[in-house]
């Protein structure tokens, strides 16, 4: 069979199944808390399927195990940040905002607070974490979909990007979460198979010896043991190694402030299966980034001078790809065609699956938080509510679109690791504020959610990112913007080690400033319906 063939085969099955999928949960949905919430009707073991599904994105099947490709130790520091973050999400928030909130995060806040200065910023919040994590997500399907049709073409990555955002609107308007929760759960089911396939025969290339693997890695990499020894990328220089503890900082924390993450929460029916969801969200993902360890030093080892140029020029983006393509035989082998359509399909099922949770949540956030608490002050009926999420989803996906295009030169663990510094600078002081600090009013909440949200996004436009790093030793560009453009007045990547405690800091300010009177009868409700889940389904306004 024709290898483009099979893997439009491939491609297309993936698509189907998910299509189906969304189209059959449409069926059993009706009413706000099926689009909402999937009429919190799904156990433990299906949610913690469902937020691996959603956790583990295009930037960790394709971003880390490039980086560590790259970068050896200093990338596979993405896995290790992203997986501890999960006990910060266990030990902080997953219970307490099973138990406090309905629908979105806004609801948890303005339990308390005035209802809409804290919606108004909770929302916009949502939308921009939810947009940079997008981002990354599209740059993975264009960079997937050109290496498959062997086109290195910017029409191709263009058109890619424009088909994810039309599925991905499609998805959340017909399906809701019910939906997009049952392509998350297929879609963890695939990527573990898959992951676990080209791990078990990368490692038998080298006799399941991850000595031999590791050693490989080193002496094909040109660092030497240096590849294995933290330094390569964050050790240089003290800024360097500033911009590690940054990134470190916003990866541990951001997972407990992402708000596609925490609305899953809201889909099981008690705080005991949100206690579980996360279990088994953390032995899912736990096992996925080990899987990353072998798929980036089995890359490094085992992809020679042209495969790695590939890589290279792609952010590291692709690979698991090829080194997919590589242990099926080689390129123009049928095994390598096949395991490489079948690892590209998994990761377009992957890119797929995220994009539905990230445009729900936001599109919710609009309609719930927006249209219905701020600007209807609480009296659109549920079919109104409804209506303005489905126009919200085909808003933001296209803002999406629109944004992805340029940003397709970045690596997408990057990006997402943006995305995780503003949830850590915006969302999470307000969210720790709210549940253990009874002097939390509603100026700290706006000042921590806008102050740690424009300082994070504001810093990164004046880094290195944007503007100012100059070029490689192709000439290719590495910031954003042109050449002649220098900006970088700010000299860190990452922006979290100032702008999360900025977040922390503007929360204490605005509450210690403000003269609101501390709603104490409510905080002490709150603190009951945290601790025990009582009236969780009730209306959350006041």
């Amino acid at each position: 069979m024709d290898h483009q063939l099979l893997t439009t085969i491939l491609f297309l099955a993936v698509v189907g199944l998910t299509v189906g999928i969304t189209i059959r949960a449409s069926r059993t949905s009706s009413g706000a808390s099926d689009h909402y919430a999937g009429g919190r009707s799904f156990s433990g073991f299906q949610n913690g399927l469902a937020i691996g599904g959603d956790y583990m994105s295009a930037a960790s099947f394709l971003g880390i195990s490039g980086a560590i490709a790259l970068y050896g130790y200093d990338g596979f520091l993405y896995s290790i940040g992203f997986l501890v973050a999960w006990l910060v999400a266990l030990l902080l928030v997953a219970e307490v905002l099973r138990n406090s909130g309905r629908y979105t995060m806004a609801d948890q806040l303005a339990y308390r607070m005035k209802q809409r200065p804290v919606r108004t910023a909770a929302a916009t919040s949502t939308v921009v974490v939810s947009i940079f994590y997008l981002l990354a997500q599209m740059v993975g399907a264009g960079a997937l979909v050109t290496l498959l049709l062997g086109i290195d073409s910017g029409m191709v990555k263009n058109l890619t990007i424009v088909a994810v955002g039309a599925l991905m609107i499609f998805y959340v308007t017909v399906g809701g979460m019910k939906g997009t929760t049952w392509v998350q759960i297929v879609k963890a089911v695939l990527l573990m198979t898959g992951s676990a396939l080209i791990v078990v025969l990368v490692l038998a290339k080298f006799q399941f010896n991850l000595s031999d693997l590791l050693g490989t890695a080193a002496s094909q990499s040109g660092h030497g043991s240096a590849f294995l020894e933290p330094g390569l990328k964050y050790g240089v220089t003290t800024t360097s190694k500033i911009d590690f503890l940054s990134l470190g900082i916003a990866l541990v924390l951001g997972t407990a402030g992402l708000p596609h993450i925490l609305t899953r929460f809201y889909t099981v029916p008690t705080s005991k299966d949100a206690r579980k969801s996360v279990l088994w969200a953390i032995g899912l993902i736990g096992a996925f980034y080990l899987f990353t360890l072998v798929l980036g030093f089995g890359a490094a080892a085992l992809l020679k001078g042209d495969e790695m140029a590939e890589v290279k020029s792609s952010g590291g983006n692709l690979a698991s790809p090829l080194l997919a393509e590589a242990v099926g035989g080689g390129a123009g082998t049928t095994g390598g065609a096949i395991l490489l359509a079948l690892i590209a399909a998994v990761a377009f099922a992957t890119i797929l699956a995220v994009v539905a949770g990230l445009t729900l949540t936001s599109s919710v956030s609009v309609a719930h938080d927006l249209y219905n608490s701020v600007w209807r002050k609480g009296q659109a009926t549920e079919k109104e509510e409804l209506r303005v999420s489905r126009y919200a989803a085909a808003g933001i996906g296209l803002v999406a679109i629109l944004l992805a295009i340029p940003a397709q030169k970045l690596n997408i663990a990057f990006l997402v690791a943006l995305a995780f510094a503003v949830a850590a600078s915006a969302n999470l002081p307000a969210i720790v504020y709210n549940m253990f600090w009874k002097r939390f009013n509603t100026r700290g909440a706006v000042w921590s959610i806008y102050g740690g949200l424009i300082s994070a996004v504001g810093l990164v436009i004046f880094s290195p990112v944007v503007s100012g790093k100059g070029v490689d030793a192709t000439g290719k560009n590495l910031s954003l913007l042109p050449t002649s453009i220098d900006i970088s007045w700010f000299p860190l990547e990452n922006p979290g080690i100032v702008s999360i405690p900025l977040g922390f800091f503007l929360g204490w300010l605005g509450s210690v400033t403000s003269k609101e009177p501390a709603a104490q009868e409510r905080y002490t409700e709150l603190e009951v319906r945290a601790l025990t889940g009582a009236g969780a389904e009730g209306a959350v306004q006041h």
